[in-house]
């Protein structure tokens, strides 16, 4: 799964990197984001067929839904039952992502002193230190006093080499050639279930951090920092 990540690239850049237009929105360096927050996702506006940023509510509510439940969080959606599940398929369909991040953060459990065992997170990221995206999906929802939720949530795949050992899950990182194939409305199912698939795990570095990060009142430099 994924629970946690981080986003400290600057506004500009993300536009450069994701060949959006439009009115940007401003956000600060993420060094801990937590669902439910609002963050910055990549998708296509229609009918100008064109990428834009814009900021949505992590955990989706679907759109015949009765609203947020706290309960269902969704945050995170599977890539072998994205295209048949009622939460996901429409959304699969129709409402693509890219959620930019530069490093993801997943719990290693371990023997502890007490009766819980101990977890010890990692942060993973690329090995040159850049942003990437994760393959997501987006949902409009509007309720009977006419407000409106738009949110999102990340696809999860079965963990490549490099973070298996810490957890059996990770989220579908999209190669940047395939970003496009990603947003592209009319774009075949079949060549979409494609890209859900682990990361090559050479590309990327697990660094062992603090617990910092474990709550997410704490949005700072040190949750990514490494420790011995």
């Amino acid at each position: 799964m994924c629970g946690r990540y981080s986003l400290t690239t600057a506004p500009e850049a993300m536009r450069r990197l994701f060949k959006a237009t439009g009115p940007l929105p401003n956000w600060p360096a993420r060094y801990n984001i937590a669902p439910t927050q609002m963050v910055p996702v990549v998708r296509r506006r229609q009918p100008d067929d064109v990428n834009e940023i814009v900021l949505l509510r992590w955990g989706l509510v679907p759109s015949w839904s009765k609203g947020p439940d706290p309960a269902f969080a969704m945050i995170n959606a599977r890539a072998e039952t994205v295209a048949t599940k009622p939460a996901y398929r429409a959304a699969f369909m129709q409402r693509r992502c890219l959620v930019p991040t530069d490093g993801f953060f997943e719990w290693q459990s371990s023997p502890g002193s007490g009766k819980k065992p101990a977890k010890q997170p990692f942060h993973f990221r690329m090995k040159d230190g850049g942003p990437f995206a994760l393959a997501g999906l987006w949902e409009h929802w509007q309720g009977g006093d006419g407000g409106v939720i738009e949110s999102f949530t990340i696809i999860v795949t079965d963990a490549n080499e490099l973070v298996r050992p810490v957890h059996d899950r990770m989220p579908v990182i999209l190669d940047p050639s395939c970003y496009a194939h990603w947003l592209e409305e009319q774009a075949p199912p079949d060549l979409l279930l494609a890209l859900l698939r682990p990361f090559p795990a050479r590309a990327m570095i697990a660094v062992k951090v603090g617990p910092r990060v474990n709550s997410p009142k704490y949005d700072d430099p040190a949750c990514i920092e490494a420790v011995a």
